[in-house]
């Protein structure tokens, strides 16, 4: 869901489309690392992040490699906010949502239950957006967190994670406490109005 897999763990898809972009641009780039070449993994990784219409994470993954290659991106779209991730630690477990720019969005509660959302819908689109927007206002106001991601918050604390083209970017803190700051509480509540549409969405599909 972060978009923050190691290039050199990268694995040849099993599908159909393996040969089409942009997963043939990342089978690219691994070859070309495995063998020294760091220019032809660069030339492919910037197929994927100059091809228009992608997935997020997509974008969110070749922005990974590249800076793992020292590549940064232009400033102006460096810290575009392309997907955000909740990761809320209950006492029954982790709850996680996420959701991304080209109005998809996941959801894993604790007990194991997996929405996947990419269907054109108004309303949760709308909801993404919002959220996308709540976590850009925290996003501008801090920097990348440049260390390997860290594991789940501890429980009854939650993480807000931006993502974004110059790299992960997030604030941690007791659930009370955050959701009643001046910016993390915004991004939280529209992520519980984002949650609730997306599990009402998935009864009535599955009633």
């Amino acid at each position: 869901m972060f978009g923050d897999v190691p290039l050199s763990n990268w694995k040849p898809r099993d599908s159909p489309d393996r040969g089409a972009a942009p997963w043939i641009h990342f089978e690219s780039a691994r070859n070309a690392l495995d063998h020294g070449n760091r220019a032809g993994a660069v030339s492919a990784l910037r197929k994927v992040v100059d091809a228009p219409n992608l997935e997020s994470r997509q974008y969110l993954q070749a922005w990974h490699a590249l800076r793992s290659l020292g590549i940064q991106c232009e400033p102006g779209s460096a810290k575009q906010v392309l997907g955000v991730i909740l990761e809320v630690h209950l006492k029954e477990g982790l709850d996680t949502l996420a959701a991304y720019a080209d109005a998809s969005a996941r959801y894993i509660n604790h007990g194991g239950r997996l929405i996947v959302w990419e269907t054109a819908d108004s309303e949760i689109s709308r909801l993404i957006s919002n959220l996308l927007h709540q976590g850009q206002r925290v996003a501008d106001a801090i920097g990348p967190w440049t260390d390997p991601r860290r594991p789940s918050p501890p429980k009854n604390h939650v993480r807000i994670n931006m993502l974004a083209p110059s790299g992960l970017h997030f604030g941690e803190g007791a659930f009370a406490g955050l959701s009643s700051d001046s910016m993390g509480g915004p991004v939280i509540a529209a992520g519980t109005l984002l949650m609730k549409a997306l599990i009402e969405r998935a009864g009535t599909a599955t009633a």
